[in-house]
């Protein structure tokens, strides 16, 4: 089949999200190709109603991380960049750009974890949002702690938190009961 990638595919299949991240900085080529890739996201009508903050400072990261219950992969995040939506942008979008970073990070050995932003008027104070924008995710970034990955999910693995469903049991053709 033209077209056809085995590589992109299993990269797809394969991206798991990363919440222990070693402390070593991204080099900026590294971080520069990852927002290229943001850039290239489409979106609707080519509107492209989002901006990315960077945010790489220990101080500033504990401040955005105050924005969410659920934040601490933004503390232990080498760099964290809030995804933005303008006015003119929408969730769907913002969600196919979020994707793309992880992705993009993961081919640069770049671990990532989505982290969404409970309370939009605090992450609109930390990065001082112009009326019109909001941003209600970020995406964590950092070079993986394998061991301490390894062992997190062991720990879901017996909760029986892991794993995919079956796709038979996700997948319904022609309607839910067809």
């Amino acid at each position: 089949m033209q077209g056809r990638s085995d590589d992109f595919y299993e990269a797809v299949r394969s991206l798991r999200v990363v919440r222990a991240f070693r402390p070593d900085p991204i080099p900026d080529a590294a971080l520069q190709d990852i927002l290229q890739a943001g850039r290239w996201t489409g979106s609707s009508k080519n509107l492209q109603g989002w901006a990315l903050i960077v945010i790489d400072d220990s101080d500033e990261l504990d401040r955005l991380a105050s924005a969410g219950r659920f934040s601490d992969p933004i503390r232990a995040s080498a760099a964290s960049i809030a995804l933005v939506k303008t006015a003119e942008g929408n969730d769907f979008d913002i969600g196919r750009l979020a994707q793309n970073l992880m992705l993009a990070a993961a081919t640069r050995g770049v671990g990532s974890c989505p982290v969404t932003l409970h309370d939009t008027a605090r992450a609109g104070e930390v990065l001082g949002l112009p009326d019109g924008a909001e941003c209600h995710y970020a995406i964590a970034l950092g070079f993986p702690d394998e061991e301490r990955e390894r062992a997190r999910r062991a720990e879901r693995r017996e909760r029986g938190v892991a794993g995919r469903k079956p796709v038979d049991e996700i997948v319904h053709r022609g309607g839910w009961d067809a």
